[in-house]
């Protein structure tokens, strides 16, 4: 047994997009299975040690591919809203990650139940996000196009590259308040069920009237995923990503890896825009707010290395 995925450590883990699609391929269901089937042989080894695991996902390439479905199906289907797209796809992702951890686990001659939820995620409908919507999503369209979308559908769509079709819509990025579903996923954790939630960081969901709707909207998955670890009492959160630390200064000569921070550190290097927003901004915030909500340890690594990570050999190490 590795020295820090001890039995009973309490442990959630989440899965970046280069767990689920490769960076180099189309996105199709073989090539998922594929990157999902090595991410696969990372965790069943980490459950294998004594770890209790909860996985979270992103569902980026997947949400944009049913979104580009239905924009050339229109004529034939009516199309679904973005919180109805974003549930669609957690069961699509928790499907292949369900059969691909079975697989794993029964070759360890483990058999736990490995358990899907489709997870709706609180936000704020006063959230400033709401105001300026950010994250681009779906297909590109071009000037003509988006104009009638803005027309037709109150889309609010902004220039984000060049050709003739250089518009893509954009939407709100609000922050995740709690897990509705937080009491059903701890049950199912005390169980001994392996549970997969919060894929692609949530349903985004308001409470209006004492009553839940969708919301037009996308959670970041690394900030939900530390909303359902803060909740469930985790030991540690372990974040997966394309490279193998968090960097000062990344991608150029003067480029710093970091093996440990305190979160008074990394807090400091994230307010100083040490971290860009759109890529580990959000990883180093999540792990931040998670050490400083109670949890033991955040760990920030490479998706090959997620063992290692674990034993505190590779990756970034944030504690109090």
């Amino acid at each position: 047994m590795s020295r820090h995925a001890r039995a009973s450590e309490k442990v959630v883990i989440a899965l970046g997009g280069n767990a689920l699609v490769p960076p180099e391929g189309q996105g199709d269901v073989r090539e998922q299975l594929r990157s999902i089937r090595g991410s696969a042989q990372q965790i069943a080894k980490i459950i294998s040690e004594g770890a209790q695991v909860v996985l979270t996902h992103g569902n980026g390439p997947q949400v944009g591919h049913l979104l580009l479905q239905q924009e050339e199906a229109r004529r034939w289907a009516p199309p679904q809203p973005l919180d109805v797209c974003v549930a669609m796809t957690q069961g699509q992702i928790g499907y292949l990650l369900q059969q691909a951890l079975q697989s794993a686990l029964r070759e360890r001659g483990l058999s736990p139940p490995v358990v899907t939820v489709v997870t709706q995620v609180l936000v704020d409908p006063r959230d400033p996000a709401f105001e300026e919507p950010t994250k681009p999503i779906g297909p590109f369209y071009s000037e003509e196009e988006a104009e009638e979308l803005r027309r037709t559908k109150g889309y609010a769509l902004k220039r984000v590259g060049n050709g003739e079709r250089p518009y893509r819509r954009v939407v709100a990025s609000p922050r995740p308040l709690g897990i509705v579903e937080e009491d059903g996923i701890r049950e199912l954790v005390e169980a001994g069920c392996v549970v997969i939630a919060c894929g692609g960081g949530g349903v985004p969901v308001m409470r209006t009237d004492g009553c839940l709707r969708g919301v037009e909207a996308v959670v970041d998955k690394d900030l939900a995923s530390e909303r359902l670890a803060t909740a469930l009492r985790a030991d540690t959160l372990l974040i997966l990503t394309d490279v193998e630390r968090v960097a000062l200064r990344y991608d150029t000569p003067e480029q710093v890896d970091l093996e440990r921070l305190t979160a008074e550190e990394a807090r400091r290097y994230l307010e100083a825009g040490e971290f860009p927003p759109g890529s580990m901004g959000p990883k180093v915030e999540a792990a931040v707010r998670f050490v400083e909500n109670g949890g033991k340890r955040a760990v920030i690594a490479s998706l090959t290395q997620a063992v290692q990570a674990l034993e505190g050999r590779a990756g970034t190490t944030i504690v109090r």
